[in-house]
């Protein structure tokens, strides 16, 4: 539990910085585009913009920031070494909101609202940095946990194929020819015989008139 609820706080802390990021860009921008409007040079000033350079200058700190402590939290969740590295650049990449409250000389002996909610964002943010530190590496108790848990799960199920029942082969029955059969293809084979020599013997007695010698 106590993992999760760190990796929950640094997704919170991720998505707060992403929107700040957001307006910080948005904010100057803004701002800009209404001097623009009240001196009536919109024209002018959109020509002399730098929008990447003001995206980079106001939100690229800010979105940095996002992206390592969302880096940090997913790192945590999936119980992988490096959340610490992705915490500490993310810390490193949020230094510029400290610049968003000026500090008057001991401040702390009464300290208005804007510092002392700095004050507590950075205490937290040492908290959360003692907490990514203890959970570097898994405990002890989270091992037993998990053991505890993969020795209660149900051993997996091995399905085997149901072997495929190959059809026996069909055995022709074997073909009996009829006697009937074969005499009447017999009886064929000689008209047809009987029809040549005769159409031959017609030929031969057109063409010599004299009628064939084979003929019956």
């Amino acid at each position: 539990m106590p993992r999760r609820l760190i990796s929950l706080l640094l997704t919170a802390l991720a998505i707060a910085f992403a929107f700040g990021a957001m307006t910080a860009v948005r904010w100057p921008s803004i701002v800009m585009v209404m001097g623009w409007i009240v001196t009536d040079d919109v024209a002018g000033g959109l020509k002399a913009v730098d929008w990447r350079q003001l995206g980079i200058a106001h939100g690229g700190a800010y979105l940095l920031a996002a992206v390592c402590y969302y880096a940090a939290a997913a790192t945590i969740a999936a119980r992988k070494p490096g959340a610490v590295l992705w915490y500490i650049m993310g810390m490193a990449a949020s230094i510029p909101t400290i610049f968003l409250v000026h500090f008057d000389p001991e401040w702390w002996l009464n300290p208005s609202a804007g510092e002392g909610a700095m004050a507590g964002l950075a205490a937290t943010a040492a908290l959360l940095l003692i907490a990514v530190w203890e959970l570097r590496y898994r405990s002890p108790e989270e091992l037993a946990e998990e053991r505890e848990m993969l020795e209660a799960a149900p051993p997996p199920v091995a399905y085997q194929a149901a072997p495929v029942a190959t059809a026996p082969p069909r055995k022709r029955p074997p073909v009996f020819i009829a006697d009937v059969v074969v005499q009447r293809q017999r009886a064929m084979f000689i008209a047809q015989a009987r029809r040549k020599k005769q159409r031959r013997a017609e030929r031969m007695a057109a063409r010599y008139g004299v009628p064939d010698e084979d003929e019956d």
